[in-house]
């Protein structure tokens, strides 16, 4: 507004001088609170904020050299002293601040290219205005006012090249077009000058009173763009590409320049030989800058295809090749960039559920068209500012611009509403569910940090049942920490020989004689003492050491049945261990079975093997495993039957011997108060009396319990109230009793 109404004031009326350089101060005054505002904002990176710290300090004196020009408001030639020094000032301040903004490293033949690019602007600017200083300015002006006008018109000169510069380079931390704004300040410094020496007297007044008002618009427009580009999108790579040619021909303008003033010097007093030569010299160096000129231009073209190239590597390079999500190493850097900007932000890390299963069941294809789906999908689903990237597998991220926790989980739930209508993969519909870990960033925390915490988020709910999300808190780190301490010691446990079977006796219902045992595994920490096999079997399926673990199962109880069968003529027929579904998912588990019963002395039928319902639908390695040990002749055991995945299409298809029924079904069965559950419990010893298998009652706890199993039909059962898990020399005594009754046990 300022500097509309000093160009109303140059169109209307100029007789009161005073009014005119009113502009000045207003616009420059402007410029610093702009400069300061913005060299406050913390988002900034520190690079950053010096630099606009110092456009502030640099406004301020050429705030103070605005003041001295409307004090000493005139129309003289030149440029006073007093107005000239603060000027001058302020131009060294813009030059160092230019100078000193950080970017990327270059090498010592670019600095020795940039130091002849500013000599050769430097030597044309000084020869021009030397000109102009002693040629073209009026009579009567003194040296002095000559000197200060051509000295500050050189700094523009100066000031226009290291601007080029730092707006031309690939990458900088200053917004480009803010810098390309600022550019008005050395243009307005180098033509006001010029014109406050060898101008008119209208022409003199309009450079005097909008030169400094031009300068405080750009420092506030530049600001605003600064500010601008801290919310806004990414600037494309070649984004600086366009304005490169500009500052290259900064070179070749000034030699142009001085060529032009060698051929007005030369027209002056010179013989007809002299000026043929310099003509000719002349003609010379214009050929060389047109050279120069056609092979900048193809440098440009190649320098442009290369960034082009670069641009769509790091395209490829930073997103996914299936889903053109973004991925792993660009949501920490996105993530990451957020966090250094001290701006909110947060991660949620979704996982599908059961999609390994998927994947073996319909084939890989099948499987990336579902993941290229559910990343469609997540992209519709996304909000402002949330970015959707797939880290890998099956494994998803959206990054959360949020630090509340409400808002948080409010895009959580948003997001995972993905899931909820159906999946059409070829001819197949699938109903997909996910699991979610929900993290947002603390103080000190880095990207790394937050995806970890998102990681031990998600991993909370997939225990929790699945198809849910779980904002993390800090104990859930701590328990982390305790189960990867855990997996450590039981590691070391299985080495040391910290780990022993106890044995649960099977008995016959109907004999009351010992029928079988179910080998149990128990650690005994030397210093922790008995760690229950609820808290360390987790531990050991998540961290793997269940393979291990259940390969020392397998033997120690394959090795004591032998020597039962050695010791006493009464013992047990087969030896139950449990498996659990990472060992069937091993390839050579077939073979250590196999292996086991040979270094052991046993026979196929005398090893039943306990697997969960859910193992049983894991997938097709898991069935082949199952199928193998079936067709060897091991018996196979379907655990804690009736709790999971129970169909009679799974019976079908699953070669299972035995049928042992949950002790959730046994609880409470003798007084009949839940008509439900003996409807489960007598509806499984049918199933198991037509399909010609053995059902076995688990967790037994009273007399009552054995009368009404029985009643229904169950030939076997186990559980505290006929014996409590023993350990091998005490289950031996039992065998050695001849015949061993339930109850009396």
């Amino acid at each position: 507004m300022a500097t509309i109404a000093v160009l109303v004031w140059l169109l209307v009326d100029t007789s009161v001088l005073h009014l005119g350089y009113v502009g000045g101060p207003v616009t420059m005054a402007a410029a610093v609170f702009a400069c300061q505002r913005i060299a406050r904002i913390v988002q900034l990176p520190r690079a950053v904020r010096s630099f606009w710290r110092r456009l502030e300090h640099a406004s301020i004196c050429l705030l103070v050299g605005a003041v001295v020009a409307l004090f000493r408001a005139n129309n003289n030639t030149g440029l006073s002293p007093y107005v000239g020094v603060p000027l001058l000032a302020g131009v060294l301040l813009l030059l160092a601040a230019f100078l000193l903004l950080p970017g990327p490293k270059r090498t010592p033949v670019a600095w020795i290219r940039g130091v002849l690019d500013t000599a050769t602007v430097a030597v044309a600017s000084g020869l021009i205005f030397w000109y102009v200083v002693l040629d073209l300015a009026p009579e009567g002006t003194s040296m002095v006012a000559r000197t200060a006008a051509a000295v500050v018109g050189m700094g523009g000169m100066l000031l226009l090249v290291v601007i080029g510069k730092a707006a031309a380079r690939p990458q900088t931390m200053v917004d480009p077009a803010a810098l390309r704004v600022l550019a008005v300040a050395p243009l307005a410094a180098i033509a006001g000058n010029m014109l406050l020496i060898a101008g008119g007297d209208w022409s003199r007044l309009a450079l005097s009173v909008l030169a400094i008002p031009m300068v405080g618009v750009s420092l506030c427009v530049g600001a605003h763009l600064q500010r601008r580009a801290l919310t806004g999108g990414e600037r494309p790579q070649g984004a600086a590409l366009s304005h490169r040619s500009l500052l290259n021909l900064l070179p070749f303008l000034a030699v142009t320049a001085t060529a032009g003033l060698v051929v007005s010097v030369s027209a002056q007093e010179m013989t007809g030989r002299q000026r043929t030569l310099i003509i000719g010299a002349v003609l010379i160096a214009g050929l060389v800058v047109a050279r120069q000129l056609l092979s900048l231009r193809e440098n440009t073209l190649a320098l442009k295809g290369i960034r082009r190239q670069q641009a769509e590597l790091e395209r490829l390079a930073l997103s996914d090749s299936l889903t053109g999500l973004p991925n792993r190493a660009r949501f920490g850097v996105a993530l990451a960039e957020r966090i250094g900007a001290h701006q909110a932000a947060g991660a949620l890390l979704i996982d599908v559920d059961d999609f390994k299963m998927i994947n073996d069941t319909l084939g890989p294809a099948a499987g990336d068209q579902l993941l290229f789906q559910v990343a469609q999908r997540l992209r519709d689903r996304c909000g402002a500012g949330e970015m959707p990237a797939r880290l890998g597998g099956d494994e998803f991220a959206v990054l959360l611009p949020v630090d509340d926790p409400e808002a948080a989980e409010e895009a959580a739930g948003r997001v995972l509403l993905a899931f909820a209508d159906p999946f059409r993969v070829g001819d197949q519909t699938l109903l997909l569910h996910s699991s979610a870990g929900i993290a947002l960033a603390g103080t000190g925390e880095t990207a790394d940090e937050v995806l970890r915490n998102a990681d031990i988020a998600m991993y909370a709910a997939k225990e929790s049942g699945k198809a849910s999300w779980v904002r993390f808190e800090p104990r859930m780190r701590q328990d982390m920490v305790n189960h990867a301490r855990l997996a450590s010691e039981l590691q070391n446990g299985i080495i040391r020989g910290e780990l022993r079977l106890l044995y649960q006796p099977v008995f016959d219902l109907v004999t009351g004689r010992l029928h079988g045992a179910e080998a149990l595994v128990r650690w005994q920490h030397p210093s922790r003492g008995f760690v229950s096999p609820g808290e360390f079997i987790p531990v050991a399926e998540r961290s793997g050491l269940i393979v291990p673990l259940g390969a020392w199962v397998l033997r120690e109880a394959c090795t004591q049945l032998s020597r039962w069968r050695q010791a006493h003529p009464n013992a047990i027929e087969a030896v139950n261990v449990n498996v659990a579904v990472r060992q069937l998912r091993e390839a050579g588990f077939v073979d250590e079975v196999a292996a086991v019963l040979s270094d052991t002395g046993l026979m196929p039928n005398n090893l039943i093997l306990e697997v969960t319902e859910s193992s049983v639908v894991d997938g097709w390695q898991v069935r082949e495993t199952l199928q193998a040990l079936h067709e060897m002749g091991v018996r196979l055991a379907l655990d804690d039957f009736g709790t999971g995945q129970s169909s009679l299409s799974l019976l079908r298809a699953f070669p299972v011997d035995v049928l042992k029924l949950d002790k959730s079904f046994v609880d409470g069965i003798a007084d009949g108060e839940d008509r439900g559950r003996v409807a489960v419990a007598a509806a499984v010893a049918q199933l198991a009396e037509h399909l010609q298998l053995k059902a076995v009652a688990e967790g037994i706890e009273s007399e009552e319990q054995v009368d009404r199993l029985r009643q229904m039909g169950y030939r076997y059962g186990q559980g505290f109230f006929m014996a409590k898990p023993l350990p091998a020399d005490e289950c031996g005594a039992l065998m050695a009793a001849d015949p061993v009754r339930a109850r009396a046990a």
